[in-house]
């Protein structure tokens, strides 16, 4: 805060409440999800945009810095205990964000692809968090490999 010349007073009057910069810092950590995962896509070959998303949010890099990675992974748990009112609000933005996706995905009509994509998401984020449990680096690496896998084959049935 002393870089942006903000007292702690000063940044939290931009806000009414806890839960509105939690959400506030929950929306900005989607959208720079979203950044990376669009840089990604830009650069995947035509038809392996959901591998190419999968295989990025399952890396090892990803796995690795939990600080600039996905909110979802990061703060759910976290979610679950603020006050119900404010659920819908974080479910919104998650199910926004997860919107983007679903064009990549099959699926006979856009429900269909919706719901797949924000369930594979669900996993994705579980799996990630169970990466981080993995000291081993060998041994991580191979869990996430074997999820990327598992996670694409699920995704093309």
């Amino acid at each position: 805060m002393r870089d942006l010349r903000l007292t702690h007073g000063g940044f939290y009057r931009h806000f009414r409440s806890k839960e509105e910069l939690f959400v506030a810092a929950f929306e900005q950590g989607l959208k720079q999800l979203a950044h990376y995962a669009d840089s990604a896509v830009k650069h995947a070959p035509k038809g392996d945009e959901l591998k190419t998303l999968i295989d990025y949010y399952l890396s090892l890099e990803h796995c690795d810095h939990p600080a600039d990675g996905c909110p979802v992974a990061a703060l759910t748990t976290e979610i679950g205990r603020r006050p119900a009112k404010v659920h819908g609000t974080f479910l919104n933005l998650f199910i926004k964000h997860t919107g983007s996706t679903a064009k990549y995905m099959p699926g006979a009509n856009d429900e269909e692809r919706n719901r797949k994509v924000r369930l594979l998401f669900s996993g994705m984020a579980g799996t990630l968090n169970v990466a981080r449990l993995i000291a081993d680096t060998g041994q991580r690496k191979k869990f996430l490999e074997d999820a990327r896998k598992f996670y694409f084959d699920a995704v093309k049935q």
